[in-house]
């Protein structure tokens, strides 16, 4: 289906590009007090209907003194509600932490504040971040745009919706298992999951990890690109961090990307379930893609236990989180997440061995494939999204799912082998739901699959996702 028929009502600067707005704010054309105006009031005519922006930080985001020689140049952005910024509302989306307001921000957040960003708000998330649809009992549920009656996946779901509502120019958003991904892929805008170390991070407590990443969101891949720009680096807080490339991730991203080479694998080898419908918007928008310098085949590598490994590193972040929260916040986990925490106990310290071994072989087998391979072009997900109450669908193209983490498992790939994977809109179901493509490139190649990503971008010619939302 092409695009449907959009409107957007907002400010006008709401709908220009972080890179324009940044343009802007550098000749002094346009003030950061100028844009949280405008942002704020975007917030008030949208935030009825989808529920994103669930906390905001106007007059801190208005004392702030920032030099418009900066990479963001006084930007205002939002902050997914599962990372700490001081004095501002940060509940985890959990009922125990409902009140609480840090004295500390979280290393991301200093870094892009130290880069110019300006903090306005506080973006949805499911309860700890566990969970593909957006809701929780602190806030309540995020509506996607498309169709205010459908989920906006998560758990970066607020970040996605303030993208594509023009609510804000730039959203963070982290990543486990698709977090930043399928939001994204709902609504019709970019997030890219980075490598572990590019845009510093952790998961759950444990500095040496590296399956949950921070990563950037944007409504186009160049803006991404900026957004990463401004996250990247080394910082002696982050153990597994290093620097950023002699070269910004922008510029690389502008440049002629040459000849593409890229492997479409529709299921992973029948690893995932995808619908029909999904695979058609895919399999036609590849079809565009089929340039004189681009190739696409259907190829898949062999990635045996890859859902064991995934399984085995989502335990241990569970664990290093429950560890080090207090009971008085635990007890009000909802139950799936006590079944993530159930499931962590019981796995034995042999199995975590073999799934650090499985990751090993999964890796080479990846690093083998990117010498032939620019990208693994994948599903972000196999269905389209479901009504907003709906946690998570218990069938796929009428394959069971054993829990609510079943369904995510286009996802696990790139987290199992640390590599970076972007959602790139390519097209539209015929209910009109926006239909992302998962691109997944080399170990540290944000560069190149950004540059990718770009003319495939190009290529498609869509425009970019800024609309009033669609009453479901």
């Amino acid at each position: 289906m092409t695009r449907p028929h959009t409107t957007f009502s907002g400010p006008e600067l709401c709908a220009k590009s972080a890179r324009e707005v940044v343009a802007l704010l550098r000749k002094g054309e346009v003030t950061s007090l100028d844009l949280i105006d405008v942002s704020l009031a975007r917030m008030d005519q949208v935030e009825p209907q989808v529920n994103a922006v669930v906390t905001r930080c106007a007059n801190r985001a208005r004392g702030a003194t920032v030099a418009t020689d900066t990479l963001l140049a006084g930007l205002p952005l939002g902050i997914k509600d599962l990372n700490p910024v001081a004095g501002v509302r940060t509940t985890f989306g959990t009922i125990g932490m409902a009140d609480h307001v840090p004295t500390a921000s979280d290393p991301i957040v200093t870094r892009l504040e130290d880069r110019g960003g300006v903090v306005l708000g506080k973006t949805n998330t499911p309860e700890i971040g566990a969970g593909a649809n957006t809701f929780n009992a602190v806030f309540g549920a995020t509506r996607n745009p498309w169709n205010t009656a459908m989920n906006a996946a998560g758990s970066s779901g607020g970040a996605a919706v303030s993208l594509a509502t023009g609510e804000l120019w730039l959203s963070h958003g982290s990543d486990f298992g698709g977090s930043l991904r399928s939001p994204a892929n709902y609504c019709g805008i970019v997030g890219l999951r980075p490598s572990p170390g590019i845009a510093g991070g952790s998961s759950a407590h444990l500095g040496f990890t590296n399956g949950g990443v921070d990563g950037p969101m944007a409504r186009d891949v160049l803006d991404c690109a900026l957004f990463l720009d401004a996250m990247a680096g080394y910082d002696p807080v982050w153990p597994i961090s290093f620097p950023p490339p002699a070269t910004p991730y922008l510029d690389i991203a502008r440049q002629d990307a040459g000849p593409v080479r890229i492997a479409y694998a529709s299921d992973l080898n029948g690893f995932a379930a995808l619908t029909d419908e999904i695979d058609t918007v895919l399999r036609d928008a590849l079809a565009r893609m089929r340039l004189p310098h681009v190739t696409v085949e259907d190829h898949c590598p062999t990635l045996p236990r890859l859902d064991e490994a995934f399984r085995a590193l989502r335990c241990l972040s569970f664990m290093g989180s429950y560890q080090a929260t207090p009971e008085n916040v635990t007890k009000h986990y909802k139950d799936t997440i006590k079944g993530n925490l159930a499931d962590a106990r019981a796995m034995t310290f042999d199995a975590y061995v073999q799934a650090e071994r499985d990751r090993a072989q999964i890796y080479n087998t990846m690093a083998t494939f990117f010498q032939t391979h620019d990208v693994l072009a994948c599903p972000v997900n196999g269905l389209a999204p479901l009504p907003v109450e709906i946690e998570y669908p218990t069938e796929v193209a009428g394959r069971p799912m054993r829990d609510y983490i079943d369904w995510l498992q286009f996802a696990f790939l790139a987290t199992v082998a640390g590599l970076p994977a972007l959602s790139l809109p390519v097209g539209f179901t015929p209910s009109g739901m926006p239909v992302g493509l998962q691109l997944i490139g080399p170990p540290r190649g944000e560069a190149r699959l950004l540059q990718v990503a770009h003319t495939l971008e190009q290529a498609l010619n869509l425009p970019i996702t800024c609309i009033d939302p669609i009453a479901g």
